[in-house]
């Protein structure tokens, strides 16, 4: 089975083209295309509808709620589209006010549900109130903690949601005792691995900027860390990529559109 990196923020143009290639030959077989605004969602889902292998979601990060969510649903129809997000909370930088970020969250938890779509949670900082928030709206059958910087006890309350953790590149800092902690807590087929490029890259790539060829890195710190070959981590969430957001199911199943 080849690698499925199911949270990255590709650039557009022959830029895209580039970090697509290069993760092709890292043996890369799945990108999901993260939309962090609407603009920002449009772009995406452009990328992905060029690229075979490739899919986009669209939703309104945290940082970014301040500037509403006007013309978010109707991206959600595009067939490239296969997930509500990146959405949450992040009272780390507070880019957006506390209120804001909750009422914005509030609006996608309740599209992903009225659309049963899958929802990619971003949660820095927040995590009372983003369990509060999922609790109160009804958390969505297809949930995925994205880039999860918990340790087992958040872990445990987002399994206990029916949730996904998603490790990015933080699993292989050296102070990140408790994610790997939580990623040995973390049953095989509730995990998924992400570069969440360009950010986070993994050690030893540190300094530079993160690319998806880079995702095998993740999950073989995520094997180590839960003691298992690096191919079961492979062959695992590269199933669990295609059945959360519904892959083999979607028109173009080999490819983003």
């Amino acid at each position: 089975m080849p690698w499925a990196d199911h949270h990255c923020h590709l650039p557009a143009g022959d830029a895209a083209n580039e970090v697509i290639a290069d993760a092709r030959s890292a043996g890369v077989g799945v990108l999901i295309n993260i939309g962090t605004d609407v603009d920002d969602s449009r772009q995406a889902i452009s990328v992905a509808g060029s690229h075979d292998g490739v899919w986009a979601t669209a939703g309104v990060h945290p940082h970014e709620a301040s500037g509403g969510m006007v013309g978010l649903e109707a991206l959600l129809g595009h067939n490239e589209v296969v997930a509500v997000g990146e959405t949450g909370l992040d009272y780390h930088y507070d880019h957006s006010p506390r209120q804001v970020q909750r009422r914005v969250f509030a609006a996608q938890v309740e599209l992903a549900n009225r659309r049963d779509m899958p929802l990619v949670v971003h949660s820095r900082s927040a995590w009372e109130d983003t369990f509060s928030v999922l609790d109160r709206e009804g958390v969505p059958s297809r949930t995925v903690m994205h880039c999860f910087t918990g340790g087992p006890d958040e872990a445990e309350e987002c399994l206990r949601r029916g949730a996904l953790l998603s490790f990015s590149g933080i699993v292989t800092f050296p102070n990140a005792d408790e994610v790997r902690d939580a990623a040995r807590a973390c049953p095989l087929e509730r995990l998924l691995v992400e570069t969440d490029s360009p950010y986070l890259a993994p050690v030893p790539h540190r300094g530079r900027k993160n690319r998806p060829a880079l995702v095998e890195v993740v999950g073989a710190a995520v094997a180590d860390a839960k003691g298992l070959d690096v191919s079961e981590v492979e062959d695992a969430t590269w199933a669990t990529t295609r059945a959360f957001y519904g892959l083999d199911r979607e028109a173009g199943a080999d490819g983003g559109s």
